[in-house]
């Protein structure tokens, strides 16, 4: 995949991204990952889950998807090249902690 550079294609992107998942929300899409295996994914959930803290109600919002509050700070990893912090260790670390949410929150969908 080529990685992109320049910040208006970036911005282009996340725009076309969202387009899609609210247009597959709206129609009702099921997650293909549900659908085909049976089993909740990683993600599910979370489309609901930030709707939900757009609302201001992040009581719900956690409900759906715990990991909810992540998305900005990944997002600004995409925005800044996979660099917010000057050490790489901290940048590393965060992203840990936020892929260890993903797996609880997994395993919690799971179970």
């Amino acid at each position: 995949m080529k990685k992109v550079k320049n910040l208006k294609e970036k911005i282009v992107l996340t725009v076309g991204y969202l387009a899609i998942v609210l247009l597959l929300y709206f129609l009702g899409a099921e997650c293909i990952f549900k659908k085909f295996l049976g089993v909740s994914c990683p993600g599910c959930g979370m489309t609901r889950a930030f709707l939900s803290a757009l609302r201001f109600d992040f009581v719900t919002a956690f409900r759906y998807h715990f990991m909810f509050w992540s998305m900005p700070i990944l997002y600004a990893y995409f925005l800044f090249d996979g660099k917010i912090f000057k050490r790489k260790k901290v940048d590393l670390a965060i992203l840990i902690i936020i892929a260890v949410g993903f797996v609880i929150n997994w395993l919690r969908l799971l179970f």
